[in-house]
């Protein structure tokens, strides 16, 4: 393909886009296949002589479309939203094109020093405390991870190297091997998987501790447990707080965990994943307060912020634990201009070395919208959700399981388990909606997620309708 096929080929890829996402409601949102169903439908092995671009997008209807759940559809309300807008899907292209592996300031300094402002211009729509902030003198500042699963593992390890280094100062003799065989790090039983997982990785005990009736995280609580550990000789130093847990949106009491963590020297992690974009509007910023006694924070504009996938934001008080803890400088990664304490090298903050030209996504974003359309944005889908509870709490037959705070919306039918699983089974299969559950409290509860950019009053109105049919049919 040359540069002149490429030009008219790319045309008609936006066009196609474009149709796709125009009409994506009228698309299944949920995919009808079978497990396997893609190997019978392309060729056992890779063609020998070059197929025909038509051919390929020919395929692409033939062999993905039947295969795809669509995430962007205005019926989709499971898991939680996935970022995609246009500004992002036109600098996604561009960051495909310049094609650089922003692992060093030298290796594109464009790609470095935009991500280093972005995170700043993103760290003040949050109000985040200047802790947090590069700016040109700090020593803090923000990073692109993949996902919030990375940035929770890439804190876990920083604070496990900080607390090995701050032990052995005052123990040289104390290996690190019988160290970390000590360390206990700390979540709510409302955490996300990745969390638990974050301490399988790096090698320490992971707690989970009981929530309270609101299935947030209490300050008495995790002071409980953590001197129960401490007395049992175990080293307490890392705790995840979650704003905005992926079962029920549910909100740690970071006011009451961060001045704990402060005093024992426990890293606060802080992962909102999800919540963390509606933070930029006044009315939600309280749900952060407390974050000032965070090592480390992140949240998703890849999930709520209109920047489509990979786009996990991540800041850190004090960058010199994470570069502690990653630091690796072989000759053929230095360059000239590191020592002046000017650049940033980024391989130093994460566990790839390679990176994207991510920060291009959010520069195009912030531009084309503005701080007041992203705001705009997230109160249209909080009111959204709302609307849902409503139409909910009108139902008899119906309860809510979790208070409605954000763009989630918690519920199921009065009575069993197996009544709520059989329901459902049953809308799922139906595919006109798709939705995932969870379990609160033992039971099983059905969550209802705002997620779709192009989402109207009449796809959650039409989303209602078709549950409660099915309810009554059950």
């Amino acid at each position: 393909m040359d540069v002149d096929e490429f030009r008219k080929r790319g045309k008609e890829m936006v066009d196609y886009i474009a149709d796709y996402l125009g009409n994506i409601e009228q698309r299944q949102v949920y995919p009808d296949v079978q497990p396997g169903y893609l190997r019978s439908l392309i060729p056992e092995e890779a063609p020998e002589e070059p197929d025909m671009y038509e051919d390929v997008v020919r395929d692409i209807e033939r062999v993905i479309m039947p295969g795809v759940t669509h995430w962007h559809s205005p019926y989709f309300f499971a898991y939680f939203p996935t970022g995609n807008s246009y500004p992002a899907m036109l600098a996604d292209m561009l960051s495909g094109a310049i094609g650089c592996i922003g692992f060093s300031w030298a290796a594109s300094p464009a790609c470095t020093e935009l991500e280093t402002v972005m995170l700043d211009w993103l760290g003040k729509m949050l109000r985040l405390p200047g802790d947090f902030l590069a700016g040109t003198e700090g020593e803090g500042g923000g990073v692109i991870q993949g996902t919030a699963s990375e940035a929770t593992l890439v804190a876990l390890l920083a604070a496990r190297s900080k607390i090995i280094r701050l032990i052995q100062s005052d123990s040289p003799e104390r290996t690190e091997v019988e160290i970390t065989s000590k360390l206990v790090a700390y979540s709510s039983d409302q955490a996300h998987s990745s969390v638990e997982r974050a301490g399988l990785i790096g090698g320490v005990t992971m707690r989970k501790i009981p929530t309270d009736d609101k299935f947030a995280l209490r300050g008495e609580t995790f002071r409980k447990v953590l001197e129960e550990d401490k007395r049992a000789g175990l080293i307490p130093f890392y705790l995840c707080a979650t704003l905005g847990t992926t079962p029920s949106c549910a909100f740690d009491n970071i006011i009451e965990l961060g001045p704990i963590c402060t005093s024992e020297s426990v890293w606060m992690h802080v992962d909102a994943a999800y919540a963390g974009s509606a933070f930029i509007c006044p009315e939600f910023r309280p749900l952060l307060n407390g974050v000032e006694f965070a090592d480390s924070f992140n949240f998703n504009p890849h999930k709520w912020l209109l920047v489509n996938f990979d786009c996990s934001a991540m800041w850190v008080k004090n960058r010199s634990d994470i570069i502690g803890a990653f630091k690796m400088d072989p000759l053929y990664l230095k360059h000239d201009h590191q020592e002046s304490g000017l650049v940033t090298d980024y391989r130093h903050w994460q566990i790839p070395l390679g990176r994207r030209f991510r920060s291009l996504k959010m520069w195009f974003v912030f531009r084309m919208y503005g701080l007041k359309g992203l705001q705009a944005y997230i109160r249209k889908h909080v009111a959204l959700a709302k609307e849902f509870e409503g139409l909910v709490l009108a139902d008899g037959r119906f309860e809510i399981s979790a208070d409605v705070i954000l763009g989630l919306v918690c519920f199921r039918l009065k009575g069993s388990n197996d009544l709520n699983e059989t329901l459902l089974k049953r809308i799922n299969s139906a595919r006109r909606i798709h939705l995932v559950p969870c379990q609160l409290e033992g039971k099983f509860v059905l969550r209802f997620a705002i997620c779709a950019r192009t989402i109207e009053s009449r796809h959650v109105q039409e989303a209602w309708a078709h549950i409660v049919q099915v309810a009554s049919e059950l």
